[in-house]
């Protein structure tokens, strides 16, 4: 069991998280099975009304988890340092069976959860509220995410031993143990180079014609293909180094905190692109969304792009 004054932290700020999401939870299913946006009933009216509060609740929830991620991911990397064996926080996500998991789920749940703020934010836009049954159908599945995410964070922290060994990133991110990741390491640097840039290339094709589903869709591939060639390729040359593939290690001081810069930015850039797709927008503000995804998705572009470009300017030659 792990007790650290960031993860009792972490721990009483999901016992009230908990609390409030129940709550909001049980209103939300009596909005959804009850509410009749064309009844003029008191119940109707009460049940308006108390939209308005439940959505405060979520609203708080779903900001407040989302910044977290960041003091969660920070957590890690503290805890590293108590764990023998361990050099980063990949060393305390696989020191027990649940942290791949769990890091997974949150990754997904920064989407929902932000897909929902922006819902809700469209919902009150709006004096007939469209979307007021359907953003609280999303919070409904929402919320079991939250608590599953929830209860993987506590029995993760409660399931790690102080005094176990664990793998250290160098060990985790080997290229040549035969494991999955070993094999997705090795992939050829030019299809990872080509699906990279590629995808950035559609998604600049698909600004430009403003076709917005294909613009979602490209934006949800390169998630996938950003943190793939981040991990296999670019890290290596912002580590200078070519058997590191740590992604944890870039959050690290050594390393300029560059991690969490590019993160934020590959999380921006593909949120507001892929939310274009699934929730139909105003012209003037589907504009505003085109810009601030492709604004950050190309700031992310073109930082990593930049270190590799760097090291062969600086050795003439590549890694």
């Amino acid at each position: 069991m792990l007790l650290t004054p960031q993860v009792l932290t972490i721990d009483i700020l999901n016992l009230i998280f908990v609390i409030f999401a129940s709550l909001a939870f049980y209103f939300s299913a009596k909005i959804v099975y009850r509410y009749d946006n064309n009844a003029t009933t008191t119940l109707q009216y009460s049940l308006e009304k108390q939209s308005y509060l439940v959505a405060v609740i979520i609203k708080f929830i779903f900001y407040s988890k989302i910044v977290l991620f960041i003091f969660f991911i920070f957590t890690l990397d503290n805890i590293s340092n108590i764990l023998p064996g361990a050099m980063c926080a990949a060393g305390v996500v696989n020191a027990t069976v649940y942290g791949n998991y769990l890091l997974i789920l949150k990754i997904i749940n920064l989407y929902i959860f932000g897909y929902w703020l922006v819902l809700n934010h469209e919902d009150m836009k709006s004096e007939k509220q469209l979307y007021l049954k359907f953003k609280f159908k999303v919070y409904i599945f929402a919320y079991f995410l939250l608590m599953i995410e929830i209860g993987l964070e506590s029995v993760m922290f409660f399931s790690i031993d102080t005094k176990s060994v664990v793998d250290c990133c160098g060990a985790i991110f080997s290229t040549t143990d035969g494991t999955y990741m070993a094999r997705l390491l090795n992939v050829s640097p030019t299809i990872l180079l080509g699906s990279f840039y590629g995808i950035y290339a559609l998604i600049l094709f698909f600004y430009i014609i403003k076709n917005r589903y294909l613009f979602s869709l490209m934006n949800l591939l390169f998630v996938i293909v950003a943190l793939i060639s981040l991990i296999s390729f670019f890290g290596t040359y912002i580590y200078e180094l070519p058997t590191h593939h740590c992604p944890f290690c870039l959050l690290q001081k050594d390393y300029n905190y560059v991690g969490y810069f590019l993160y934020i930015f590959l999380f921006i850039g593909t949120f507001f692109g892929i939310i274009i797709g699934v929730i139909p927008f105003q012209k003037e503000e589907e504009n505003s969304k085109y810009k601030i995804s492709l604004f950050f998705t190309t700031l992310y572009v073109l930082s990593v792009s930049y270190y590799p470009l760097a090291y062969f300017l600086k050795n003439g030659v590549w890694l």
